[in-house]
């Protein structure tokens, strides 16, 4: 017993440490797919996650964009060395005009689909500027007179708060020789790929040794949710087998979305299956009726139709002979007063109905005899019935005669029935009345609440539930006292 509680807690652990990591690799996975697209966000607030995962994505800044910030950071050490107005700062000017010019004709953010960026630039510089053309705007801007006039340390902050941050995001991504993006996100997956490959094997393994029908195939699929945990696409469905292992190491209570879950797919599925199997059944009893099978059924002689007989007992006949048996002995005894009365009131009602029994009315102690007589009258007639049918039960020529009434009764409204003229009809009457459910009651089918249906079920669950604890409850031995 301890080494199966020690089993159990060793097994519950590892389930444990298996979701952790299954759960510490889908964030991975979220993170690399959001890498991108947030990049920006990582480079403002987090640049020490843009120097490592950069090479993972193969990316890498653009030249023409690095060139250009790094011209305009040897023109503010060209200020500072010599002032703004020196020759050496209009060459450096210059140069960045160019480079402008040149940014805006030949778009290097368009590579990884970041033009909106260089439209944010070109709108901020013409703001600033107050010009239509966004090249005039970068040449005004990076022209002598203009920063003399509005103060170079004030522009310089304008360029590095506003601009330099948008040209800065720019980079540009390698591709491979498959023609897609160079991607190394695998490198960083594969172990975990390994660790639950292994670990999959292993449950394999155990399953095919618990139950040794299943076949391989049989055993993987057990725990079929893993698979999503192999396949190196579409990773983001690696968060069905994450919630799953969470769940089953009770580290998420996944209960009440699992209700949910089921309950919308009984709700989307339940009415249109319900449908689907009540008109097939339909059709099908309908297509045997168009294909004759009915008219070969009752045509054929009773000793050849096929029928497998598992206890060598008539069903129909038993339970005739059981329901007889139960009306005779159990049933009409308890009703036999009722009958009684009915009788009585019937025969009194005749009585009253006789002319000459409406003037006898009249003589002294008539009236009372009469109730008598009706009374014993029914009573008479009751017993005599029931006797009749009691003897008629317990008589075996009498049963045998019942019998050879019941077959001579079948058998006549058979040949009748084997009429083609009747056949024919009944065939119709049968296809239409069918065709009748199938736009009535299937139709009332797929109107009622699936929901209702469904809260309604929960309900029973729940009643269940309670009625097996309080029975429990009162099963409890009671403790002695004394």
């Amino acid at each position: 017993m301890k080494n199966i509680k020690s089993s159990k807690r060793r097994n519950f652990w590892f389930e444990g440490f298996m979701a952790i990591t299954a759960t510490v690799n889908l964030g991975l996975v979220l993170f690399d797919l959001s890498y991108v697209p947030w990049r920006d966000f990582y480079l403002q607030k987090l640049p020490e996650i843009i120097k490592i995962y950069d090479p993972i994505k193969g990316i890498e800044a653009h030249r023409d964009t690095k060139s250009y910030l790094e011209t305009v950071d040897a023109l503010e050490e060209q200020v500072r060395q010599t002032g703004l107005q020196s020759s050496q700062v209009n060459s450096r000017l210059e140069e960045i005009r160019r480079l402008s010019s040149e940014m805006i004709d030949s778009n290097p953010f368009a590579g990884v689909n970041k033009s909106g960026t260089l439209e944010k630039i070109k709108n901020l510089m013409r703001d600033r500027i107050g010009k239509e053309s966004a090249k005039q705007s970068f040449a005004t801007f990076w022209s002598q007179p203009y920063l003399t006039q509005n103060g170079w340390d004030q522009e310089n902050n304008f360029f590095n708060q506003r601009i330099r941050p948008l040209i800065a995001s720019n980079y540009y991504r390698q591709i491979g020789e498959s023609g897609e993006f160079v991607d190394d996100f695998w490198m960083i997956d594969l172990p975990f790929v390994i660790l639950f490959g292994i670990e999959l094997l292993g449950h394999t393994f155990l399953i095919r040794r618990q139950h040794p029908g299943f076949s391989w195939l049989e055993a993987v699929l057990w725990r079929w949710y893993n698979l999503f945990l192999l396949l190196p696409f579409w990773r983001t469905l690696r968060i069905i087998p994450v919630l799953v292992r969470l769940d089953q190491a009770q580290l998420l209570n996944l209960h009440f979305m699992r209700k949910q879950v089921n309950h919308g797919i009984v709700a989307n599925f339940a009415e249109e299956l319900t449908e689907i199997v009540v008109v097939r059944v339909i059709n099908q009893v309908q297509g045997s009726i168009q294909q004759g099978e009915l008219t070969r059924w009752l045509s054929q002689p009773e000793n050849l139709r096929p029928y497998i007989d598992i206890n060598n007992v008539n069903e129909v006949e038993a339970i005739a002979g059981l329901l007889v048996k139960t009306i005779v002995y159990q049933v009409l005894p308890e009703i036999q007063p009722a009958i009684v009365a009915i009788l009585r009131h019937n025969i009194e009602t005749v009585f009253h109905q006789v002319p000459v029994y409406r003037n006898l009315q009249n003589l002294p102690g008539v009236g009372h005899a009469q109730t008598q007589l009706s009374e014993q009258l029914a009573t008479q007639i009751t017993t005599n019935l029931y006797k009749t049918l009691v003897s008629a039960v317990e008589d075996p020529v009498g049963a045998k005669l019942t019998s050879q009434l019941a077959q001579s009764f079948s058998d006549a409204l058979g040949s009748q029935i084997k009429e083609k003229h009747l056949l024919s009809e009944i065939q119709s009457l049968l296809f239409d009345f069918l065709e009748e459910i199938k736009l009535n009651y299937v139709q009332r089918l797929s109107q009622e609440d699936i929901d209702q249906i469904i809260e309604q079920t929960r309900q029973l669950r729940t009643q269940r539930s309670v009625s097996v604890v309080v029975d429990k409850s009162t099963a409890l031995p009671k403790i002695r006292q004394g």
